[in-house]
């Protein structure tokens, strides 16, 4: 069952400015309606009020967040490597290809078809299909790239605000100035002292596996996880890390595992795994 969301243009804008995600959050339970591998579409208005194709979110898994989180309870997570974010610039104009959809939007404006938990519809098949052809044809927004999250963990954890920099500009991300800044300035002071609060609370053990290199070897070698990575626009603070393992860090970043607030656990995507010491994470 494919679905169609309205991203209102100026937190489109804002979330892309600050790191694509390849993720979505609503108040909606029909969110987590969506089969995994299909398609949620999402069409935004630009600031010369065109409506846009904005992006397809091909479906990897889908998460609860934290109670009461602002964005919503639900949360579905893309593909990276299938999913697509377009460049809205120039875009041939979508509004009359969305009203001849089988859901047939009514409404004089068609950004107000689509408010609050009605901001996402269920399409169907025949509408996917007219999408994706639409779609052919668009551009990728060249903003829409995923910066290599273990190097900007490592840069950050030892504290090198230089190399956070270097690697932003490598990588030409188009990250918003703001959050470049924020990376290689206020993060990359900030984590070191909250993995260190981490260690303290776990005694240095894997979250995960429960392995104890200080007990073993009288060494700290577990590393800080971010939970929704920087490099899709999470926060550097403890709400946002756990503390991991190098095998289990390795693999979430390999497996592009995510975490579900629901059992407090990751999704590795063959098979999930809970955290087996939790203390701040509710």
């Amino acid at each position: 069952m494919p679905l169609l969301y309205y991203w209102r243009g100026d937190n489109y804008r804002r979330d892309l400015d600050y790191g694509a995600g390849f993720h979505l959050n609503q108040n909606n339970p029909l969110l987590h309606e969506i089969d995994l591998g299909d398609s949620l579409w999402a069409f935004t208005r630009t600031r010369s009020k065109r409506y846009v194709l904005a992006a397809e979110l091909v479906i990897r898994a889908k998460t609860r967040n934290p109670e009461n989180f602002r964005y919503g309870r639900y949360r579905i997570w893309g593909d990276l490597n299938k999913s697509r974010y377009f460049a809205t610039e120039d875009q041939p104009k979508i509004e009359e290809v969305v009203r001849n959809l089988s859901i047939k939007p009514s409404a004089r404006s068609l950004g107000h078809a689509f408010q609050g938990k009605a901001a996402v519809r269920k399409i169907s098949a025949e509408d996917h299909r007219i999408l994706t052809m639409v779609a052919r044809e668009l551009p990728p927004e060249p903003r829409a790239r995923i910066l290599p999250e273990e190097r900007l963990e490592a840069a950050i954890l030892l504290g090198d605000p230089a190399a956070v920099e270097a690697l932003v500009k490598s990588e030409s991300p188009g990250l918003a100035e703001k959050r470049a800044s924020y990376l290689h300035k206020k993060a990359v002071k900030r984590s070191p002292r909250i993995v260190g609060e981490l260690k303290a609370m776990y005694d240095g053990q894997c979250q995960i596996c429960e392995w104890s290199p200080r007990s073993s070897y009288s060494e700290d070698i577990c590393e800080g996880h971010h939970i929704h990575w920087l490099s899709r626009g999470g926060e550097d603070e403890i709400e946002n890390l756990v503390l991991l393992c190098p095998n289990h860090h390795r693999a979430t970043h390999a497996c592009d595992a995510v975490f579900d607030y629901a059992g407090c656990s990751f999704d590795f995507g063959e098979r999930s795994e809970d955290l087996s010491l939790n203390k701040h994470l509710r």
